[in-house]
């Protein structure tokens, strides 16, 4: 990993997951039937697009990278990483039970996210990716 890489805000990342979260609402409002699927594929791919960058990460000029290479995320990394939000995103058509269980994961990834010292959370321990500050080359 670059030596010069600077941890991401958890500020800024909680922005970057919003406008995603954007992106996937107007998917499933505006393509019906398939819309809310391809939100959830985004959702999934996102941080291997834009040189490790989902849109919202892309706009707040951030980028996940592995930790393994220093490259930018893959598809891989993209789908392992953000297994969580996927069916936390899946549990929300269920109702009552499945927004419970959405706002659990939701809230542990964050809690996660906010007590490590790198700002990783379960995604990123499991797919061994950080999140990064700008846009690299």
């Amino acid at each position: 990993m670059p030596e010069d890489s600077v941890k991401a805000s958890l500020l800024l990342r909680v922005i970057a997951k919003l406008l995603d979260f954007i992106v996937i609402a107007a998917a499933a409002e505006t393509i019906p039937r398939v819309g809310y699927f391809a939100g959830i594929v985004y959702l999934l791919i996102g941080d291997g697009l834009f040189n490790g960058s989902s849109l919202g990460k892309k706009l707040v000029r951030l980028r996940v990278v592995s930790l393994s290479t220093g490259n930018a995320s893959t598809f891989r990394d993209s789908i392992v990483r953000n297994a969580a939000f996927a069916v936390a995103l899946l549990l929300y058509k269920v109702p009552i039970a499945g927004w419970f269980f959405a706002a659990v994961i939701l809230a542990l990834e964050f809690l996660l996210m906010l007590g490590n010292k790198d700002g990783m959370r379960l995604g990123d321990d499991l797919a061994n990716t950080k999140v990064i500050e700008g846009e690299g080359g």
